[in-house]
């Protein structure tokens, strides 16, 4: 039961960040010299998936074209003698992984575009990535999941403390503590209000399901928002099996939001091979 398949929900509209994706998908907008899309990708490769399924719209052709061979790009690069660019680019896909797209015709909800990707799933344990939280571990946060996955052969959500001004934000859980790192699921609930929030375990961008799920989700009405919601799906999905929620070791960066963008933007620059030590002295010169 390998986790070989993901789903990358990337439909949405980007409003939050307008202008700047007016005519470019937000997930194609750059942290340092990367974009988000492409940093969900190499998690979900180095925890061992080699399927890649993208739910996208109309106007999300860009990251199609990211994961593309760039026939001109490559032959310039090569002509140039510009070796290391030239791996750089080929590096986006590797040659073992396969990227498969469907589209997700109206925004219906998170819930929605995952059951976009069912049939491409089949019977398989898969993972859903949300490119719009960026995260970073060692081992990445993917594979830590996946190694919990292999241990309980069951659902696994990634969680995290949040504030309890914050719980309208996420999918709050409840549950047994199993150890220090896991709880086991009771509950789960969409966006509450802080005093209906029955913890403060906030469930981040990243979920390994059962297949079981799909049948939750089309099965369900319509929740908060009056859309598909995934967390009502696996709410369903526990009354037929197990669900463990995962706090994972690494940092998350939530891009969908300016702020966190703009803090993961300096956080990976400082740490960056090429621009760290300039940029690290070029905030110390600032006045703040």
């Amino acid at each position: 039961m390998f986790v070989k398949k993901a789903i990358f929900p990337v439909a949405g509209l980007g409003t939050r960040f307008l202008p700047a994706t007016k005519a470019q998908p937000k997930e194609m907008l750059p942290v340092v010299d990367k974009p988000l899309i492409q940093y969900a990708v190499e998690e979900a490769y180095a925890a061992g998936v080699r399927e890649m399924i993208f739910v996208t719209g109309r106007h999300k052709r860009p990251i199609e074209d990211h994961f593309d061979m760039t026939f001109e790009l490559e032959v310039a690069l090569e002509q140039a003698g510009k070796e290391e660019l030239l791996h750089v680019v080929r590096s986006v896909k590797p040659h073992d992984m396969e990227c498969i797209y469907v589209r997700q015709a109206q925004a219906l909800g998170l819930g929605h575009a995952v059951l976009c990707g069912q049939r491409l799933v089949g019977n398989e344990p898969f993972a859903v990535l949300l490119a719009d939280d960026l995260m970073v571990g060692s081992p990445p946060v993917l594979k830590q999941m996946v190694e919990q996955f292999n241990e309980w052969r069951a659902s696994i959500l990634a969680v995290q403390e949040v504030p309890l001004e914050h719980t309208r934000r996420y999918g709050i859980v409840d549950g047994i503590r199993v150890n220090d790192r896991l709880v086991d699921v009771n509950r789960i609930v969409e966006k509450p209000a802080p005093e209906d929030a029955p913890s403060r375990l906030g469930v981040a961008g990243r979920y390994i399901l059962t297949p079981g799920v799909f049948h939750e989700i089309a099965s369900q009405p319509r929740g908060v928002g009056g859309e598909i919601q995934l967390t009502d799906g696996i709410a369903s999905l526990l009354r037929r099996e197990k669900v463990f929620a995962f706090r994972y070791e690494g940092q998350r960066y939530d891009c969908g939001s300016k702020e966190g963008f703009l803090q993961a933007n300096v956080e990976l620059a400082l740490n960056h091979p090429e621009v760290g030590a300039s940029f690290r002295a070029y905030l110390q010169g600032l006045h703040l």
